[in-house]
């Protein structure tokens, strides 16, 4: 569990509150040290990541999970705008959606998606690939330190 070094806060770019709540408690199992912040739609993520109000005091994520099917703005167009960005282009973007559609896959790996994972409807199943995300992105791997620098 992240060693205990330090909490990891996490960016869910989520528009569905049932998949919201199922990923909160997935994480809330897998690991007490990640901090998951909310946006339910495009624009609400990039006032998040950029600090506009009223996300003025946000935190830097260390990574961040985006659906692709958002209202206002779209996560193939907030996965754009992140890798354009040299501020956040590093934090890595793991795209988690219900789409299988190929075009929508190869499309999030050309806008440099670090990975493109598809949601299970079963809780179980959810519950496991949650644990997956976390036993590999956020407990294995070696993140940047985002902090608070922008």
């Amino acid at each position: 569990m992240n060693g205990g070094l330090r909490s990891l806060q996490v960016l869910l770019v989520e528009d569905s509150p049932g998949d919201v709540r199922l990923t909160q408690e997935a994480f809330r199992e897998a690991n007490v040290g990640i901090h998951l912040h909310v946006a339910v739609d495009g624009v609400e993520a990039m006032a998040f990541l950029r600090r506009e109000a009223p996300h003025d005091s946000a935190p830097r994520p260390d990574f961040i999970l985006l659906d692709l099917n958002l209202p206002r703005m779209d996560g193939r167009e907030v996965l754009a705008s992140i890798k354009a960005d040299p501020e956040l282009r590093r934090i890595p973007t793991v795209i988690l959606t219900t789409s299988e559609d190929e075009a929508d896959i190869v499309k999030s790996y050309q806008l440099q998606a670090n990975c493109y994972l598809t949601k299970p409807v079963e809780f179980d199943a959810f519950e496991g690939l949650v644990r997956s995300i976390n036993d590999f992105w956020l407990t294995r791997v070696k993140l940047p330190r985002q902090g608070d620098r922008r």
